[in-house]
C-alpha cells in the first residue's frame, strides 16, 4: 500500500506542476480516458479507485474534471426511421445559421450540463432537475435548486426539443413559452434566483477559471473565451442532440410503411386501439384524437393549450405573459401551457405543469370525466356543463387501458442509456 501511495503522490504533484507551469498547452485530448488513465490509474486495473478519483480532483485545484471516451461520440447524426420523411421533418428544425451543431460544440454542451459550478453554491447542474433515466426530466413534482427551494413548475422531459417547428409556425420553450428560442431558454435557469442562482457576469468569470474550459470553448468556438452566449449555443447544441425517434412506435410504423392509421402487425390488439384513439380519434374523427394536439412522429406540441385542469387558472400559464390570445376562438391565454415531446412520457411522470397527476392512468381519467370547462379550453366537446362539473371523452375502461399502452410504445431506451448523454465527470463517490 505505501508504494501505491507514493505513485499517487508523485502523479498529483507531477500533474499539478504540469497544469500550473504549462495549462496554455491543456487540450480537450488531456481530458480523454487514455490520458486521464494513464496519469491515475496507479494500480492500472483500466478504472478509477476513490483514490485515484481523489488524486486527479486535487490535481486540478480540487474540482470534478470530465472524463471523456477516448473515440470522439457523433452527435450531429440524426437516424430516422422509414416512416419519417426527411424533407418534411427538417422543416421541424428550429436550429439557426448562427448556432450550427457541431460535436465540439455538442460536448462542450453535455459537459456544461452536468456541471455543478453553473450553480452559485456548486451543488445542483442542469441535470439535478433533468435525469436520464427519467427521461431527462424529475420525479419530483417541483424540483430542488441551489439552496434547496422549490422551482415553480415541474420540470419537462428533453427529448426532440430541435425538432419543435410546426409549418411554419415556431412555439418558445418554456410550460409558457416564454424563451422565444432554445439558446434563451438555456440561460434562464442558470439566472434563476431558485433554479442556479448565478449572474452570467459571475459564471463567466467562474468557469474560465475552471482548467478544463478554455480547450473545450476553444475546440468549440476557436477561441478560449467563455461568454454567456457561448454557453447558451454549447447547452443547445447538446439538447438539439437528443433525438428520441427509435421505440418500438417506430418499428411497427416502418414495418406498416408509414400508415398510421393502419394496424401495426408489430403492436398488440390493444395497443392498436390505443393508437387508433390517439392518432384517428374517436369515432375516427381526428378532432377528438390526442394527436390533434400532440403531433407524431415527434409527439410536440405546436402552440400553448389550456386542457381544462381547473376552471379557474392558479397559473396563468402563457396568460401570466400578457400576449395577445393564440386562438381566436379563446378570449385570452391564461390557462395555456405546452407540453413537451411526449416520447419518453412513460419515463416522466409525474404529468402537468404541476406534476399533479402519478401515473399516465390518472391523465387519461382526466381527459375521459376530469376537464373543467374553462373559458380558454382548446377541446371541443359540444354543450358545457354546470360551472361545478367536468367533462371529457368517456373512455370505457378498455380504452383508458389502450391508450396508456400506445404512450408506453414512444418509450426509446436507446436515449436513456446512451452514455454520450450521460454525466462525464469523474466524482468522488458519496458516502451513505
Amino acid at each position: 500500500m505505501s508504494g501505491l501511495r507514493m505513485t499517487l503522490v508523485l502523479a498529483v504533484w507531477s500533474l499539478a506542476l504540469s497544469v500550473a507551469a504549462e495549462e496554455p498547452k491543456l487540450s480537450v485530448e488531456s481530458f480523454r480516458r487514455e490520458a486521464l488513465l494513464r496519469q491515475f490509474d496507479a494500480d492500472k486495473d483500466g478504472t478509477l479507485n476513490d483514490r485515484e478519483r481523489a488524486a486527479l480532483r486535487a490535481a486540478f485545484g480540487g474540482v470534478d474534471v470530465p472524463l471523456l471516451p477516448q473515440r470522439p461520440d457523433d452527435y450531429k447524426k440524426v437516424r430516422l426511421p422509414k416512416h419519417v420523411d426527411a424533407a418534411e421533418f427538417a422543416q421541424g428544425d428550429n436550429s439557426t445559421e448562427q448556432n450550427v451543431l457541431t460535436n465540439e460544440g455538442a460536448v462542450l454542451g453535455r459537459v456544461l450540463f452536468y456541471d455543478t459550478q453553473l450553480s452559485r453554491n456548486n451543488t445542483v447542474s442542469c441535470a439535478a432537475c433533468h435525469g436520464q433515466r427519467a427521461g431527462f426530466s424529475d420525479p419530483k413534482p417541483f424540483s430542488l435548486g441551489f439552496e434547496g427551494g422549490r422551482t415553480g413548475r415541474n420540470s419537462m422531459g428533453l427529448a426532440n426539443l430541435r425538432f419543435t417547428n410546426f409549418k411554419g409556425a415556431r412555439p418558445g420553450f418554456f410550460w409558457d413559452e416564454r424563451a422565444a428560442t432554445l439558446e434563451a431558454q438555456v440561460l434562464m435557469p442558470i439566472q434563476d434566483r431558485i433554479e442556479m442562482g448565478m449572474e452570467l457576469g459571475e459564471l463567466e468569470a467562474k468557469l474560465q477559471k475552471l482548467p478544463y474550459y478554455p480547450p473545450f470553448f476553444a475546440a468549440a468556438f476557436g477561441s478560449p473565451e467563455v461568454t454567456s452566449d457561448r454557453i447558451a449555443k454549447a447547452v443547445a447544441q447538446f439538447l438539439r442532440s437528443m433525438v428520441a425517434l427509435n421505440a418500438k412506435f417506430d418499428r411497427a410504423a416502418d414495418a406498416a410503411g408509414g400508415n398510421y392509421s393502419a394496424a401495426f402487425d408489430k403492436f398488440t390488439e390493444q395497443e392498436n386501439l390505443g393508437k387508433s384513439l390517439f392518432i384517428d380519434g374517436i369515432g375516427g374523427v381526428a378532432e377528438m384524437g390526442c394527436a390533434h394536439c400532440h403531433i407524431p412522429p415527434t409527439f410536440g406540441m405546436p402552440k400553448a393549450f389550456n386542457n381544462g385542469l381547473d376552471l379557474k387558472s392558479k397559473d396563468q400559464g402563457l396568460g401570466a405573459l400578457g400576449r395577445p390570445t393564440n386562438d381566436p376562438f379563446t378570449p385570452s391565454n391564461d390557462g395555456k401551457f405546452k407540453a413537451p415531446s411526449l416520447r419518453n412520457i412513460a419515463l416522466t411522470a409525474p404529468y402537468m405543469h404541476d406534476g399533479r397527476f402519478k401515473s399516465l392512468e390518472e391523465v387519461v381519467e382526466h381527459y375521459s370525466r376530469g376537464i373543467h370547462p374553462h373559458e380558454n379550453l382548446g377541446l371541443a366537446f359540444g354543450e358545457q356543463p354546470g360551472e361545478r362539473a367536468t367533462i371529457g371523452f368517456q373512455f370505457t375502461g378498455e380504452q383508458k387501458a389502450a391508450l396508456v399502452a400506445f404512450m408506453k410504445t414512444l418509450t426509446d431506451e436507446s436515449l436513456i442509456s446512451d452514455p454520450k448523454f450521460s454525466d462525464p465527470f469523474v466524482r468522488l463517490k458519496r458516502k451513505r
